[in-house]
C-alpha cells in the first residue's frame, strides 16, 4: 500500500507540474501576442525640402495666330488648284483659280452702268449735257443782246419825249420790251444754275452710288477668283479640288503661319478666380509623349461659356512652334501653374489631419507617434507645404496598414 501511495503521489505531482508548465507557457505566449498586437504597422512619409506647385489641369485647342481663309465669292467651278495640303507658300504666290467668266461679264456691265451714272451726275452739276450747255450759252448771249438793245431804245425814247419827238405810248412800249428782255435773261440764268432740283441731284447721285457699289462688288469677285497667299505660311486645309463645283461662301483653303500658335485653354468655373495674366502654362499632346511646350497666359476669361456639360472660361497663350509640330485644331492638355514655391518643406496631403480646426500630423519618434501641430501654406491635389512644426527628414504617419486607428502615443512599426 505504501508503495502504491507513493507512486500515486508522484504521478499527481508530475501532473500538476505539467499543468503549471503549460499555463506558464500559455501566459508567456499570451504576453508576447499581446505585446505584438500593441504595435501597429503604418505607412509613413518623410518631410522633403523640394518644390511645390499649385496647378490647374485642363484641356485646350491649338489655333493659328495669323490665319487666312479663302471662301468662294459666288457659286462657280474651281478652274485649277496649284498647291496641296502641307505646302509651304510665299507671300503673293498663286494658290487657286476659280472660273471667273461670269464675274468678268458682270464687271463689264457694272462699269458701263457706272460711267453712265457718272455722266448723269456731271450733267446735273453742269446744268445739262454738252449740247444743252452750249445751246443755253447761245441763248444767254442773244438774251443779253436783246436786253441791251431794249435798254438803248428806251433811253433814246425818253430823251426824245420832252421834245415831242416820242409819245408816252412809245415809251411805255419800250419799257415793256425791256422788262420782257430782263425776264428772259433771268429765266435763262436760272435755267443755267438751277436746272436740276435738289431731289433731281439726289436721284442721280444715288444712281451713281448704286452703280459704284455694283462695280466694286464685281471687282471684288474678280479679285477673289484668283487666290493668292497674303503672307508666308503653310496650306493646312484644302477642301477645294480642281474641276469641282463650289457654292457661294464655301471654304476653299486655309493658310497659316504656324511658327507661333495660339493655345485656347478651357478652365472650369470654380478655378477661374485663380487665374492671372503671365502665369506659366505647359502644353502636352498625346501624339508627342514626353514633349512639353511652354508659354504664359496672355489673357484671362472675361465671361463664362457653356462647353458641352461644362461652364468654362477661356484663357489664351502664344506658343513657339518653330518645328511646326503643333497643328491647328489639335486637342492638347494644358497645365496652368498658379503658384510655385521652391526649397520648402513638403508632405503628402493625407499626412495632415484636423482637430478642432487645428492642423496636426502624427510624427514618428522612435517607434511611437507624437501629436505635432503644423502650419501649412501652398497645396495642390497631392502635396502640402509645411511652414511650421516640422523639419526636413522628419517622418510622419499616413495611415494604418492594418486598418487599426492610430493616434498620439500609438506604438508603430513601418
Amino acid at each position: 500500500m505504501p508503495l502504491n501511495g507513493n507512486s500515486s503521489d508522484r504521478g499527481t505531482r508530475r501532473w500538476w507540474v505539467t499543468v503549471l508548465a503549460i499555463l506558464a507557457a500559455a501566459s508567456i505566449l499570451a504576453a508576447v501576442v499581446f505585446r505584438r498586437g500593441d504595435v501597429v504597422p503604418v505607412r509613413v512619409a518623410v518631410v522633403e525640402q523640394t518644390v511645390i506647385r499649385s496647378l490647374i489641369s485642363t484641356n485646350g485647342k491649338i489655333e493659328p495666330v495669323n490665319n487666312f481663309e479663302a471662301h468662294a465669292p459666288v457659286s462657280t467651278s474651281v478652274q485649277r488648284v496649284y498647291v496641296k495640303e502641307g505646302d509651304t507658300v510665299r507671300k503673293g504666290a498663286l494658290l487657286l483659280v476659280l472660273d471667273d467668266a461670269e464675274a468678268r461679264a458682270q464687271a463689264a456691265r457694272a462699269q458701263t452702268q457706272l460711267r453712265a451714272a457718272m455722266a448723269e451726275v456731271g450733267a446735273a452739276e453742269r446744268g445739262g449735257n454738252q449740247e444743252e450747255v452750249l445751246g443755253l450759252e447761245a441763248q444767254l448771249v442773244k438774251a443779253r443782246t436783246d436786253r441791251e438793245s431794249a435798254q438803248r431804245n428806251l433811253d433814246a425814247l425818253k430823251k426824245l419825249q420832252p421834245q415831242g419827238a416820242a409819245s408816252a405810248g412809245e415809251v411805255r412800249d419800250a419799257e415793256d420790251a425791256l422788262a420782257r428782255a430782263d425776264a428772259q435773261l433771268t429765266f435763262l440764268h436760272q435755267k443755267q444754275t438751277k436746272r436740276y432740283s435738289k431731289a433731281d441731284l439726289a436721284r442721280v447721285q444715288a444712281q451713281r452710288a448704286e452703280a459704284q457699289a455694283a462695280f466694286d462688288a464685281a471687282q471684288d469677285v474678280l479679285s477673289k477668283s484668283n487666290v493668292r497667299a497674303p503672307f508666308d505660311g503653310i496650306v493646312y486645309s484644302l477642301p477645294a479640288r480642281s474641276g469641282g463645283f463650289v457654292a457661294a461662301g464655301d471654304l476653299l483653303l486655309q493658310v497659316a503661319d504656324l511658327r507661333t500658335v495660339l493655345v485656347r485653354a478651357f478652365v472650369d468655373e470654380p478655378d477661374l478666380g485663380r487665374l492671372a495674366p503671365g502665369m506659366p502654362i505647359e502644353v502636352t499632346w498625346d501624339a508627342a509623349p514626353g514633349r512639353v511646350w511652354h508659354a504664359t497666359a496672355t489673357a484671362v476669361p472675361s465671361t463664362v461659356k457653356l462647353r458641352g456639360s461644362r461652364n468654362v472660361g477661356e484663357t489664351t497663350s502664344i506658343v513657339d512652334n518653330k518645328d511646326l509640330k503643333l497643328l491647328p485644331n489639335t486637342n492638347v492638355g494644358v497645365t496652368i501653374v498658379t503658384a510655385e514655391h521652391n526649397n520648402v518643406l513638403v508632405l503628402p496631403r493625407e499626412a495632415v489631419r484636423t482637430d478642432d480646426s487645428k492642423l496636426y500630423v502624427l510624427q514618428v519618434v522612435g517607434h511611437e507617434l507624437k501629436h505635432r501641430e503644423v502650419t501649412t501654406s501652398l497645396s495642390n491635389l497631392t502635396q502640402v507645404e509645411v511652414a511650421q512644426g516640422l523639419a526636413a527628414k522628419d517622418v510622419v504617419a499616413l495611415s494604418s496598414s492594418s486598418g487599426r486607428p492610430i493616434g498620439d502615443g500609438t506604438r508603430v512599426k513601418f
